[in-house]
């Protein structure tokens, strides 16, 4: 592997073409290892950022890409329709919430988040009204396209540098409880009041159901969304909810918002939507939503990636939900979130150590200073685990079918890394 033009030609996520950090040659993964080039086999603790719930190479979704690309791997949606599309989409109307049952699909996270924008102002634009801002929290992210960018926390997160470029919105505080800890209403008097003030020019809510992801990894408490979806209620304005991270089962409930028993105006998900396998998103809403869209000016959502309906990527979207509908996840992160229970407190006792919290297949370890990120990721791959913190977390979202052993081996790797002080910034 020619890992000298990798370094010098090819640039990777969030990594200076400056000072490149160390990129790991991978030649094959299976289940839950990653095989690097020289035969090192390391436990994935990320399940390649969330998407790889099933763990690599599963047969099931082997099989259903192997089919699909022998019949069509793509053809245009405009104007056609496909069974992998129409298979995805009854799956999907059937797992999410009730009242949602029209399914757009995009490419990726970042456009499912842009499609549900631009639904929501094109919404309120076929009622008559304008609303061209958004509500949202601090700490959350959305995604790194503009629009997405715009919701996204503009001064503590990786976008504050954008800010002055970006459509400007407006940012309730975020929710202080944890997802453990005894409830309080104040929590919520911030985002009511901006609701309160704001809600005549506000087009939606946009926020990540009960685990805030890339802004920090916080797990707040379920009743502050439920107080949220009320407020919208109580002040007529949609609810969008960001699952791209959280959706499929990855916090110990099929969809986050199922935490607070609330239902969203639009959902968007994407990641684990093809088990990990390729880049496949969907908005998706109420008939109402849809309709009133519809039924404005223009007639239709403006609104049609090129590869919106892939084939491809359908066929293994709906092969990786008969996976989730066979229900092994349930159980799997029940025992996850166990295991994260018992074993990260134990790592509190460590100087650099600044909180500990998990939720489902979620466990995070919050640091009081930054890690040392190439030290630290060549300590991981020394004691042949794959973690990517940023930052003061270090966090991990193994695949659902990882063992106790190989979760134990992920934490024992955090644990040995907090004991070296070459691993963060000093």
């Amino acid at each position: 592997m020619d890992l000298d033009f990798d370094k010098n030609h090819i640039w990777h996520p969030y990594t200076s073409t400056i000072k490149p950090l160390t990129c790991y040659p991978v030649v094959g993964a299976q289940g839950v290892h990653l095989e690097l080039e020289n035969g090192t086999k390391l436990i994935d603790g990320m399940s390649s950022w969330w998407s790889t719930i099933h763990g690599y190479n599963h047969p099931h979704l082997n099989q259903a890409a192997h089919d699909q690309i022998d019949k069509m791997s793509h053809v245009m949606f405009g104007g056609i329709t496909h069974n992998p599309a129409i298979e995805l989409c009854q799956k999907l109307v059937e797992l999410t919430p009730s009242n949602l049952d029209k399914v757009f699909l995009a490419d990726s996270g970042s456009v499912a988040v842009e499609v549900s924008l631009k639904m929501a102002l094109q919404y309120w634009h076929a009622k008559g009204e304008r609303r061209p801002k958004f509500l949202t929290l601090r700490d959350g992210y959305h995604g790194d396209t503009f629009a997405a960018m715009s919701v996204t926390d503009p001064n503590n997160s990786m976008h504050s540098l954008y800010k002055g470029f970006l459509p400007e919105h407006i940012f309730a505080n975020s929710p202080q409880v944890g997802f453990w800890d005894e409830w309080n209403e104040a929590d919520l008097d911030d985002f009511k009041l901006k609701l309160e003030t704001h809600h005549q020019e506000v087009a939606a809510v946009i926020m990540e159901p009960i685990v805030q992801g890339a802004g920090g990894m916080r797990i707040y408490h379920p009743e502050f969304l439920k107080g949220v979806r009320r407020l919208c209620d109580e002040y007529g304005v949609l609810l969008i909810l960001d699952e791209i991270a959280t959706g499929f089962g990855r916090t110990g409930k099929l969809f986050a918002c199922e935490h607070a028993d609330i239902q969203p105006d639009i959902l968007c998900v994407g990641k684990a939507l093809t088990g990990g396998y390729m880049t496949l998103s969907a908005a998706i809403t109420t008939k109402h939503v849809a309709d009133t869209v519809c039924g404005g000016e223009a007639g239709c959502f403006m609104h049609g990636p090129t590869f919106m309906g892939n084939p491809l990527a359908c066929a293994v979207g709906a092969a990786s939900l008969e996976l989730i509908e066979q229900g092994d996840w349930q159980a799997q992160t029940k025992e996850i979130e166990a295991q994260f229970s018992k074993e990260l407190p134990k790592l509190l006792k460590y100087n650099h150590v600044k909180d500990v919290r998990w939720l489902g297949a979620i466990g995070v370890v919050e640091t009081h200073i930054s890690v040392n990120m190439e030290e630290i990721q060549a300590h991981f791959v020394e004691q042949g685990v794959w973690i990517r913190p940023f930052g003061k977390l270090i966090y991990m979202m193994p695949p659902f079918i990882s063992t106790h052993e190989e979760v134990q081996a992920l934490v024992d790797a955090i644990a040995s890394a907090l004991q070296n002080e070459y691993c963060f910034h000093i």
